[in-house]
């Protein structure tokens, strides 16, 4: 829970996947930076580290490439180096391959030069990559939950205050899964819409007079309504309501996650319900295919579904007995079939650690 809440210094609360990606890196004495992918075809790319500035990369390799502007922008230039990419996050789902991606390079590079960067200051660096170098407008939550999730735990982040909650989160044990359905439907958050959200989110705080919504977020949706009384606008109005009612749902959830048992995952589902309904009405940021997912995710048996990520296409989560999973995801399957749609893909998302070092023994397992 927590779309569109970390840029307006509002609560989030992600969890990180198993799945992630790779950056095993040696060093260079020539001053380049060569990056290769394996899910990318074609040459290496190849930018010379003294001349690294925004624009000068683009396309996958910007965003390793940014890491390396970075980290020296922040007083840690890193040698040359040769970066190879792995990765079993599909891209473009909403699932923040952009930043496991940074946050393994970030890691990598900071190993290999030597420093002991702390994980708060890397998520900041990873993220101004993201924002100043590749030029999408991206808050704090991706890197954030890569950097500093824990195993088991999804984490409330205040943005504002960067205090952080790790909150018990094992669904499995409770006959519980969280499933991701990815929609096909591939997003990109530079190209536009998602700065358009931003730039109305900072006008509705400019009109109602504070910093930014994150500071009049309420503790109960209830509340929003009355916090947003001196905004005019309806459209305005619409996406600061979206705002503050999320950062209540990550506050409440997380506070029905301290609890134990099965018992609150209904209550857990019909909060990640409204949350898909203020991004579908009030921040407009859903599309068909995740309408459908969650609508059909419903009918057939889920406690709750909602879109994840910047929007405008991505995955789907929702939380689904475990007795209930293959139903659920046949049904999806059957809806999308009848729309002349592609096949979904589905992902148990199990919460894991954040981005760590691996032996060469666990890269050869990956």
């Amino acid at each position: 829970m927590g779309e569109h809440t970390d840029y307006n210094d509002g609560l989030v609360l992600p969890f990180a996947l198993a799945q992630g990606a790779t950056a095993t890196v040696s060093a260079r004495a020539d001053g380049l930076l060569v990056m290769r992918s394996r899910q990318m075809l074609g040459d290496p790319i190849v930018a010379v580290l003294a001349t690294l500035e925004p624009g000068s990369v683009e396309g996958w390799a910007a965003y390793p490439a940014g890491v390396a502007w970075a980290l020296g922008q922040a007083g840690y230039p890193v040698p040359g180096a040769t970066i190879d990419i792995d990765s079993d996050l599909p891209v473009g789902a909403g699932v923040s391959s952009s930043a496991a991606l940074e946050c393994s390079v970030a890691l990598a590079l900071c190993d290999l030069g030597g420093y002991d960067v702390g994980r708060p200051e890397l998520a900041a660096i990873a993220r101004r990559a993201e924002n100043e170098f590749v030029g999408a407008p991206t808050g704090m939550i991706d890197q954030s939950a890569s950097l500093l999730c824990q195993a088991g735990h999804a984490m409330l982040l205040d943005c504002r205050t960067r205090q952080i909650r790790q909150v018990p989160f094992r669904p499995a044990s409770d006959g519980v899964v969280a499933l991701v359905i990815d929609t096909g439907v591939p997003h990109a958050l530079a190209d536009g819409q998602y700065a358009a959200r931003r730039a109305e989110c900072e006008e509705a705080a400019r009109q109602l007079g504070v910093p930014s919504l994150g500071q009049i977020a309420p503790l109960h949706e209830a509340e929003a309504d009355s916090r947003l009384r001196g905004l005019a606008d309806p459209l305005l109005r619409k996406r600061a309501r979206h705002v503050l009612t999320d950062c209540a749902r990550a506050r409440t959830i997380a506070d029905l996650l301290s609890g134990t048992g099965r018992d609150v995952y209904p209550v857990i589902g019909d909060l990640l319900t409204r949350g898909h309904a203020s991004l579908r009405d009030d921040f407009a940021v859903s599309w068909d295919e995740a309408n459908v997912a969650v609508e059909t995710a419903l009918a057939a048996g889920a406690f709750g579904a909602k879109m994840i990520g910047g929007g405008f296409g991505g995955s789907v989560l929702a939380l689904v007995a475990a007795d209930d999973v293959a139903s659920v995801r046949s049904a999806i399957r059957e809806e999308f079939k009848l729309r002349s749609w592609a096949s979904p893909e589905f992902l148990d998302a199990i919460p894991s650690p954040a981005a760590h070092k691996l032996s060469l023994h666990d890269i050869d397992s990956r």
